[in-house]
């Protein structure tokens, strides 16, 4: 069989392609003792162990036709890589496939419809790169957000203190009120009014909260004012015990801890620009099954984290009032832009042979087998591979001026 004369391909909307073809019956012939033994399996016969009935028994109760659908499924299975292969297709998920014509001792046609990696043309993103890394926000922490990160964690401090004040009174009130025993005097109209009246509260992260207090304890708000000026004995108490010697020592460390934070915050805002405008600058047909794929991915990651909460997905979605539905209509832009940026780091990957490192991958793939013991290794291979390659391809571009 003739894989690229005897199989046609053709273009269809939305990065999809149309295989046809016909295949010798001799193909299929060769798969019907398995098809037979397939529906035979499950065959129980008066006077015959059960899959031990005799071909031409499974025939008579399965029918030839049902025995040259399975043929036709098993030839194709076969036929169908061999035609992307040769027809060098980039296919992407399962196919649709359609039997044209089926009869005994003639050629099967099937068309299969699937859709592939589509056609990428790239934006000038080493250009684009460039240009956005001149304009990189400083990752440089400032003594002002030094000085206001000391500010709030003390005043965070001072709340606490309150907080715990505050309940450490009510607790002896209401103790001091059971030992006195029950007065409380039968409801009047003017009480139950007075009850009913709108109160405010401020707690201590300074909230105001309506309603009757419901025995919380009322905190005060700190203001600056207020705050304690940073001493070395003040800063022993923050902390676990000797985290902090004196007050060069904390300023350092919160110096230290907000340095790596603004890092984290302005690479991540710094790449989420550069991908948005090579995504802006490209162009490509986008097949909905990756788009669904994403979305799919989402979903999985969701549900992860409420089964980490003890939560469950159909409770979640009736407390925010929404449908699977409409979460995936509300996630489909960003389904999309990710699906987009795959393709096109793959594709920038591929125009400028950028690879990971062996030895690294190596290392990352070892680390994850022994973590998750029963993992796939092609797998897990794959996805340590994409990983890498896409980490490669970002340092490329940061690179860039």
């Amino acid at each position: 069989m003739d894989f690229v004369k005897d199989f046609t391909v053709t273009k269809e909307e939305n990065s999809q392609v149309k295989i046809e073809g016909e295949i010798p019956f001799a193909e299929l012939a060769k798969h019907k003792a398995a098809a037979i033994t397939h529906y035979g399996k499950d065959i129980e016969i008066d006077g015959f162990r059960k899959g031990h009935v005799p071909d031409t028994e499974v025939v008579k109760r399965v029918g030839e036709m049902a025995i040259l659908s399975e043929m036709a499924e098993r030839a194709i299975a076969e036929a169908y890589p061999e035609a992307c292969k040769h027809h060098k297709i980039d296919a992407i998920g399962y196919p649709k496939l359609s039997i044209t014509k089926i009869a005994e001792d003639n050629p099967l046609g099937f068309t299969a419809t699937v859709a592939v990696i589509p056609e990428i043309t790239l934006g000038d993103y080493k250009a684009i790169a460039a240009e956005a890394n001149k304009e990189k926000a400083s990752a440089e922490v400032t003594d002002e957000e030094v000085e206001t990160q000391i500010k709030d964690i003390l005043r965070q401090k001072l709340a606490y203190e309150r907080m715990q004040e505050a309940a450490k009174k009510n607790a002896e009130a209401a103790e001091k009120k059971a030992d006195m025993g029950d007065t409380t005097e039968l409801p009047t109209p003017e009480t139950v009014e007075k009850e009913g009246e709108k109160e405010t509260h401020t707690h201590a992260d300074g909230t105001v909260h309506d309603g009757p207090a419901h025995d919380e304890p009322e905190v005060k708000a700190v203001s600056d004012d207020e705050i304690p000026e940073l001493t070395d004995d003040l800063v022993k108490e923050l902390g676990q015990p000797g985290q902090f010697e004196s007050v060069d020592d904390f300023k350092a460390k919160v110096r230290e801890h907000l340095s790596i934070e603004k890092e984290r915050e302005v690479g991540a805002a710094h790449r989420a620009k550069i991908t948005d405008k090579v995504i802006e600058a490209s162009q490509m047909v986008l097949p909905q099954i990756l788009i669904d794929s994403e979305i799919e991915q989402m979903f999985a990651q969701m549900n992860e984290d409420l089964t980490r909460a003890n939560l469950k997905m159909d409770d979640y979605l009736g407390h925010i009032k929404k449908t699977k539905e409409e979460l995936t209509a509300e996630w489909t832009p960003a389904a999309e832009k990710r699906a987009q940026l795959q393709l096109i780091l793959n594709e920038i990957a591929k125009v400028e042979d950028v690879k990971p490192d062996q030895a690294a991958m190596d290392a990352q793939v070892d680390q994850l087998l022994e973590q998750y013991k029963d993992a796939d290794e092609a797998r897990v291979r794959v996805y340590v591979a994409s990983v890498m390659t896409n980490e490669a391809v970002m340092q490329m571009l940061e690179s860039q001026s």
